[in-house]
């Protein structure tokens, strides 16, 4: 009974720690968290683009026909095409580090240890190169020739593409990007709306670049920055490294940081929590020790004196005629309590009298009036009338004005961040399969099948790629087996669903053969590229971002960041509105737009955006949907609402624990105690009374046992008497035992 008062009072005061630290003044952590997982899925963007750019010039230069008569200059030219425009390009000896040729805008390799470059073997990061005016990528292919005379050593080229950073995009009205060198320095910067003053975020560069640094190199850090004030705005930032998240990678030694930053509106009115803490914690420790006093005033102490009056009762009836014995006995047995304990103690009055002599065996009247089992049910009843309100009523967060509107703009700009990383992998998708489609022109059936392994080998999202002729038949296949081809094999190119239902949906990119060298497409032959969905699934979850989909234009689901079940409907209705309302007038892509739902599991933080304005996808109608249970972020309405009900929670819990454990250890061998008592006053002496347990309630079990030995041995000698002769005065023999 203690420890129930104890639990409930410790209760008590977690509700008070808990719900103290729980404020909404100021910026809340939630919008501060937000920024800074927009700066982390901005460097993921930013890192997934020059990983692919850098893979896609090796690829170029690994697939180059190199013989031992090739030049420089016509080397350089078939390379060109790697290179994006007019970027700067160059050829080096990799052993001399001798310029061979050079193509496009001058590259910059006077800050570049070219040996040291050089001397690296197999795949060389890329390395930035900043000036006055500009900065700079410099991306390194080797290509291997064939030695001009036999037995000498394979000439080795250096290829060098120059080219700008990756083309940042920032996303949220008045939201600032920034791309930042290891010193703070920023490289590119992008803005969407109306940006803050560049004054207020002066010392945001500085301060990411120490937070950066202090994490070591070669991380994925991120963090979070409070910026100056601007008026009733604040600056809030958030930094992120452009670094590989799972080991070493292109990116490692460039040193770069991403810097993302807003002014949000500053909360000036407090809602401080600690009044109704307070309140609530006065009202639970006040019922704890009402609840603890009943227990001991109605309970421990009535069971306490019954203890004592059965061993009293005990002593007398193996007292052996003693003058100790005789007073024992002497002494009626008072009632205390109610229920079992008076159940009991009527008993044991009955048994008093049947070892005196003065009564004979007795049926005891059929129990009335509640038992301490209806004690125990109050007392978790009373704890229930704070736990119940607790859960269900107090501090329930409202759905109109829980979520900060900087958090709901957050989860639309990070699905925005999301859509377009599924577009440029889809893009990138496509672009591959069209260069593999413009290599297979007037080559055999084996030096196809060569282009398309390789093409299977260095895009990964692919599961498998054949040539469909015009009747739908694969005249050409590697990798796995197709889920489903197209009957009407469709003209041009892009990116399309093949089916419509089944267990898996089947997502190809296809693109048109030509006819050798003319432009015209050959009779009949279209490449298609089967997309893994696996794939497509593995780029949608981030840390916080909640459940992701993609759906397509029916709503229905291509490919979640959780389980799901192909061309199902989304799981909530308000997800699937969401979803429609992105949809723009007749003939356009449509916007990103976000919500607050109530749902059955609390408030959740939905966005929705189109996937593609522009590209081969941009025709699909696809979407991607997010949705995050507010309860998962640091939102302060939210906060207290969850930190409410875990108080309500574990009040019901103690006292449902108390309780019940007070009724398995004390009431129910109470109650069976006293239907053995009830069967010893009414005549058994046959029935043997073990104790089982070592406490009160089992001391009273060893006291009856000896009563009821008592009383047998006395029925014994009275039938022992009547056999023999004149019974004896019923008090003699009652003395003698």
């Amino acid at each position: 009974m203690a420890s129930v008062v104890v639990l409930l009072m410790m209760v008590a005061a977690l509700t008070v720690v808990s719900l103290e630290g729980v404020r909404t003044a100021g910026v809340p952590q939630a919008v501060l968290n937000g920024e800074q997982r927009i700066a982390a899925d901005t460097a993921l963007s930013v890192r997934t683009a020059i990983d692919a750019e850098a893979g896609a010039l090796r690829r170029k230069a690994e697939a180059y026909p190199a013989t031992s008569t090739s030049t420089p200059t016509t080397a350089l030219t078939a390379l060109a095409s790697a290179a994006q425009g007019p970027f700067g390009r160059a050829l080096l000896d990799a052993r001399t580090g001798r310029l061979l040729a050079t193509g496009g805008k001058a590259v910059p390799l006077a800050g570049v240890d070219i040996a040291k470059v050089a001397s690296e073997r197999g795949e060389i990061p890329p390395r930035l190169v900043t000036s006055a005016s500009t900065q700079q990528l410099l991306y390194f292919a080797e290509v291997t020739l064939p030695a001009r005379d036999p037995g000498r050593p394979d000439r080795r080229w250096l290829l060098v593409v120059c080219e700008p950073l990756p083309a940042l995009m920032a996303y949220g009205d008045g939201r600032t990007t920034e791309v930042l060198e290891a010193s703070g320095t920023s490289l590119a910067t992008a803005v969407r709306g109306t940006a803050s003053p560049a004054s207020a975020r002066s010392a945001l560069p500085t301060e990411a670049a120490r937070a950066a640094h202090a994490s070591g190199r070669g991380t994925d850090a991120s963090g979070s920055l409070l910026g100056a004030a601007i008026g009733d705005r604040r600056i809030v930032a958030g930094w992120s490294q452009v670094a590989s998240a799972t080991g070493p990678g292109e990116t490692d030694g460039l040193g770069l940081v991403v810097l993302s930053s807003r002014a949000v509106p500053s909360t000036t009115t407090a809602a401080d929590y600690s009044d109704s803490a307070l309140r609530a914690a006065g009202v639970l420790a006040l019922l704890a020790l009402l609840l603890g006093l009943a227990l001991h005033f109605s309970f421990q102490r009535p069971l306490l004196r019954v203890y004592l009056s059965a061993g009293r009762l005990a002593r007398g009836a193996t007292g052996a005629g003693s003058a100790a014995s005789s007073a024992e006995l002497s002494r009626p047995v008072p009632v205390h309590g109610f229920g079992e304990l008076a159940r009991i103690g009527r008993a044991l009055e009955s048994l008093r009298g049947q070892l005196l002599g003065e009564s004979g065996p007795r049926d005891l009247p059929a129990r009335r009036g509640p038992g301490y089992r209806a004690l125990a049910a109050a007392g978790m009843l009373v704890v229930a009338c704070w736990s119940v309100p607790m859960i269900f009523m107090l501090n329930q967060a409202d759905t109109a004005t829980a979520v900060p509107a900087p958090v709901l703009a957050d989860q639309q700009a990070r699905t925005e961040i999301a859509t377009n990383r599924v577009r440029q992998s889809l893009d990138r998708s496509y672009t591959g399969l069209r260069e593999a489609a413009a290599s297979l022109p007037g080559r055999s059936r084996d030096a196809q099948a060569e282009i398309l392994r390789t093409s299977l080998a260095d895009y990964k999202q692919y599961r498998s790629l054949y040539l469909l002729d015009r009747s739908g038949g694969i005249t050409l296949r590697v990798g796995g087996t197709p889920l489903r081809t197209l009957i009407h094999v469709p003209d041009g190119g892009g990116i399309t669903t093949v089916n419509a239902s089944g267990p898996i949906p089947s997502i190809a990119a296809y693109a048109q053969v030509r006819a050798g060298k003319s432009r015209a497409p050959a009779a009949g032959v279209v490449l298609f590229g089967e997309i893994d969905v696996k794939a497509l699934n593995s780029l949608l979850p981030r840390p916080k971002l909640g459940s992701v989909w993609v759906t397509d234009r029916n709503d229905r689901v291509l490919a979640a960041s959780v389980g799901y079940r192909a061309f199902q409907s989304l799981p909530e209705s308000g997800l699937t509105r969401l979803a429609r309302a992105t949809k723009g007038a007749p003939g356009t892509v449509g916007t990103a737009t976000s919500a607050v739902h109530s749902t059955s599991r609390g408030l959740s933080v939905d966005a929705a955006a189109p996937l593609a304005q522009k590209g081969p996808t941009a025709a699909l109608g696809w979407h991607v949907v997010t949705s995050e249970p507010a309860a998962a972020l640091q939102i302060p309405a939210v906060q207290a609402e969850q930190r409410t009900m875990l108080a309500g929670i574990l009040g019901l819990a103690v006292s449902a624990a108390g309780m019940g454990w007070l009724h398995v250890v004390v009431v129910r061998p109470l109650r069976a105690v006293a239907v053995l008592a009830e069967r010893l006053a009414g005549g058994d002496r046959r029935t043997v009374l073990h104790p089982v347990n070592h406490d009160e309630i089992g001391s009273i079990t060893r006291n009856l046992e000896l009563v009821r030995q008592a009383l047998a041995e006395q029925d014994r000698a009275a039938r022992a008497d009547r056999a023999t002769g004149p019974a004896r005065p019923l008090r003699e023999n009652t003395l003698q035992l």
